[in-house]
């Protein structure tokens, strides 16, 4: 397997090259004309990608071009271009295909693909000199969030933006709320509950003869080495507003889940974990993909002078904070907004390791879920004597593209012992 830091010491050369052709230094310091982006990733998060940076771009008055688009699949990435107007021969299939969109003349780079696939892709792209968006979560594991810390070190050194699919964090009455929370609305907050319960978003099922690869790309939201599990895909949402809103990190986490109706891949269908911020702060943290069961999605948090639900009503203190003024009401807009504006105000954002450790906190939940046991935020993010600390997800996204893919069973994970 080739590791994260030998692909980043084997591109370094190559980035010089690619960096003084991207013309991506057009959108440093005053307002361009003209932003040119790419796409990695073509299936349905990435179109919606296309279309709130388009949008975004409107928005600040500037022209937009999709250069190049790739996708695992050559005809995801050739339906997305041709509805697109990029030209056949800049819509690249295949495993390595994200190579040739950061080597084209993009600015900003838009990535949609499988988590698992993120820190490489985005490794490549700083490297290269690319503004970059990359949609939530940025990882499966700790070695990809740590990878993703690092990448984001070296884009703060190069003046990079890095921007993620948090929309809550780009959203008026989350904003507000956040404000009120810190002028001491509701007082110190002393536990709380996150959730998010639904639907299994779709599945795929294994074609004749389809290789393991294509199988597991395709079928991706349902298996925990490319998806990370939807306590990691989709309900890191809301444990990002827990995280976000108390201002730290948990201590540790503990948890239990399972399985019972899910049809493919390895994954849970719930989630229950308790995590300990420390100060004798709890939030329970609740997620559940089943159809036919009874559906919440939010945040709630109680304090010692009030209590606050998510970016909606607030009760507690008479405070008063900055009226939130924004562009749109569409956080998924919003959000490259503000990135294309802080790079051409020189000030680009840089959310790398935010969302690194966001993603870190819902990992520690799925790995103390499928073991059964306590899991410390410690050993995961700083503690390197710890096997946590290194865990890698198997297949990774260097085995995709080496075309040595093996996919696991597709069964779920059992804790303990009989």
């Amino acid at each position: 397997m080739m590791k994260r830091r030998s692909f980043l010491a084997n591109t370094t050369l190559l980035s010089a090259g690619l960096a003084a052709s991207s013309g991506f230094a057009i959108a440093q310091g005053g307002k361009p004309s003209k932003i040119k982006f790419g796409l990695i990733g073509c299936g349905g998060r990435g179109k919606g990608a296309v279309q709130n940076f388009r949008e975004a771009c409107k928005i600040l008055g500037i022209e937009s071009e999709l250069v190049a688009v790739a996708d695992a699949f050559g005809g995801q990435a050739l339906a997305v271009g041709k509805a697109n107007g990029v030209p056949e021969d800049r819509c690249y299939g295949g495993y390595d295909a994200y190579q040739k969109v950061i080597a084209s003349d993009c600015q900003y780079v838009l990535m949609a693909t499988p988590p698992s696939f993120r820190p490489l892709h985005f490794a490549a792209a700083v490297e290269a000199g690319k503004h970059c968006f990359i949609e939530k979560p940025v990882a499966v594991d700790p070695v990809g969030c740590h990878s993703v810390i690092a990448t984001g070190e070296k884009a703060a050194a190069k003046g990079l933006a890095v921007v993620t699919g948090t929309q809550r964090r780009h959203t008026a009455g989350y904003l507000k709320n956040k404000a009120l929370i810190d002028a001491g609305a509701i007082g110190p907050i002393r536990g709380g509950v996150v959730q998010w319960n639904g639907t299994v978003p779709w599945i795929k099922r294994r074609n004749e003869g389809e290789s393991d690869a294509d199988y597991m790309a395709r079928n991706w939201l349902n298996f925990c080495e490319t998806s990370g599990d939807h306590i990691v895909e989709q309900h890191i949402h809301n444990l990002d507003v827990a995280c976000w809103f108390l201002g730290r990190m948990p201590v540790t986490a503990l948890g239990f889940g399972g399985r019972a109706r899910r049809e493919t891949g390895n994954m849970f269908d719930f989630f229950s974990v308790d995590y300990d911020f420390g100060d004798g702060v709890h939030i329970h943290s609740q997620c559940r993909q089943i159809s036919g069961t009874y559906g919440r999605v939010g945040e709630f948090f109680t304090g010692t002078e009030g209590e606050c639900l998510g970016g909606g009503k607030i009760t507690g203190r008479d405070v008063q904070v900055p009226e939130i003024k924004l562009d749109t009401n569409n956080g998924m807009v919003q959000e490259h907004v503000d990135m294309i504006r802080g790079v051409i105000e020189g000030k680009p954002l840089n959310h790398a390791r935010r969302i690194a450790e966001v993603t870190l906190v819902a990992v520690i939940g799925r790995m103390s879920a499928y073991t059964g046991q306590l899991i410390r935020w410690s050993d995961v993010m700083s503690n390197e004597n710890s096997p946590l600390f290194s865990f890698a997800c198997k297949p990774t996204a260097e085995d995709f593209e080496k075309g040595s893919v093996v996919m696991p069973a597709e069964v779920p994970a059992v804790p303990g012992q009989a």
